[in-house]
């Protein structure tokens, strides 16, 4: 028996004007966006829509902005009908799923994630960090130079978004990031690009985020999902509030396993993934 699996994009997806469209046609998506306004306090929806894109990028307006456009566009698809079987996100995207699934509220969900874009960004002072992607060389691979690389070095890198075959994403401290992209490139990487993050996302280095996002996450109600969503953390479904509550304090510091999530779900019985969102990433990742 078929299955549908609704997949939400992270960081990166965000551009000035996401969802517009749906904001002018659907009344269920200019609620979402109301709502977003309300549990902020200021206007997401005018920075989703006018800007400016500096502001944007910013992860603590990236977070809550990207939550929003894709919160609105599955209320979109709620309304013609049409339900997943089991959801997933990427990174930030867990907490879209989450939402769908509701396990959480939206406007618990949207203050959250605008305080995990804080914790992030003050984990790491801005420049002592740095993320790149790895393109065209196995994963093992990687993993091998960044713990040589490491242990060298005495700073800090790791893979943390093993994101499809043939892509993965380091991060860590600035001076490590640089020599593993050096000598990923020199061991025979089809291509390694510096990306341009303020901070190393999803690295050890996060911990401190994860401490104060377990604090903030105390202060809200988890259900359990109605609907199972797999997590970054372990690549399988959780369901219960305790265990989502475990899955979301580990993910900012631990790696993003989108690549085991997307088997997995193949695996269980998935042959329709809908990106719900403001862009097109996973898909390509999961062709």
């Amino acid at each position: 028996m078929s299955k549908i699996a609704s997949v939400f994009p992270g960081q990166g997806s965000q551009a000035v004007g996401m969802c517009k469209n749906f904001y002018d046609q659907y009344a269920v998506a200019r609620h979402i966006f109301e709502e977003a306004d309300d549990a902020l306090g200021f206007s997401i929806t005018k920075m989703c829509f006018e800007g400016p894109d500096n502001e944007l990028r910013l992860t603590c307006n990236t977070q809550p902005a990207v939550l929003t456009a894709s919160v609105a566009c599955a209320a979109v698809l709620k309304q013609y009908d049409i339900y997943c079987d089991v959801a997933a996100g990427h990174s930030l995207g867990e907490y879209s799923a989450l939402v769908i699934s509701e396990a959480i509220a939206f406007a618990d969900a949207v203050r959250i994630v605008r305080q995990r874009g804080q914790f992030m960004q003050e984990a790491v002072p801005v420049g002592e960090g740095g993320m790149a992607a790895v393109l065209g060389m196995e994963n093992d691979r990687i993993v091998k130079i960044c713990n040589e690389v490491a242990t060298e070095s005495s700073g800090i890198v790791q893979a943390v978004n093993f994101n499809c075959p043939g892509q993965v994403v380091i991060a860590g401290a600035t001076a490590a990031v640089n020599r593993v992209c050096g000598a990923l490139k020199a061991d025979g990487a089809k291509r390694v690009i510096q990306l341009p993050v303020s901070a190393p996302f999803h690295s050890i280095l996060m911990q401190p985020a994860s401490k104060r996002l377990a604090e903030a996450l105390a202060q809200i109600t988890i259900r359990d999902a109605k609907i199972p969503v797999v997590t970054n953390v372990t690549a399988k479904k959780v369901k219960f509030s305790a265990e989502i509550r475990e899955s979301l304090i580990k993910q900012a510091a631990s790696p993003v396993l989108w690549e085991t999530s997307v088997l997995n779900m193949l695996a269980d019985g998935v042959d329709t993934f809908i990106e719900v969102g403001p862009c097109k990433t996973l898909t390509g990742f999961t062709k």
